[in-house]
């Protein structure tokens, strides 16, 4: 979690240096996509945290923390961006977070069938295997009973 935060800290610290130098938010556009996905790293490791591995006050600072960023970064977009900047942010994280999640949610269906596959895979191997093991038993018996009459005389 700490890692995520000084990601975030160290993004918004060039987002305020960019706009002081240039005095425009957009020389700034990797820090604002470096921080929101710092942010969002970290809201996604608080909330995946077993409750018991938690630090409440910890994670509450951080998280307050972002939300101090989050509103001076709105500040900055209203008065130094264009009309319409902090919309238009909104609109893009949350569009960012649905590529993210679809992301995800791909990798996990991809993850299932590769099990799903080895499973068939090792289920067909086995088969096999049983199969093998059946032909060999019989062909074991057929040749002991042939051995057997013919030495026994039956």
């Amino acid at each position: 979690m700490l890692v995520e935060l000084a990601a975030a800290n160290a993004a918004f610290a060039v987002i305020k240096e960019a706009i002081s130098n240039s005095g425009e938010l957009m020389s700034a556009g990797k820090a604002l996509v470096d921080w929101f996905d710092a942010k969002s790293s970290l809201q996604k490791k608080v909330e995946e945290k077993p409750y018991d591995q938690r630090s409440d006050l910890e994670e509450f600072f951080a998280l307050e923390q972002l939300k101090r960023q989050q509103e001076e970064l709105k500040q900055l977009m209203i008065y130094q961006g264009r009309p319409g900047l902090w919309d238009d942010w909104l609109l893009f994280q949350a569009q960012a977070k649905r590529k993210r999640d679809d992301a995800a949610k791909q990798a996990r269906i991809a993850q299932l069938q590769l099990e799903a596959q080895k499973k068939a895979d090792r289920d067909a191997i086995l088969t096999i295997i049983g199969v093998l093991g059946g032909i060999l038993t019989a062909c074991a018996l057929i040749w002991f009973t042939f051995h057997v009459i013919t030495n026994k005389g039956i």
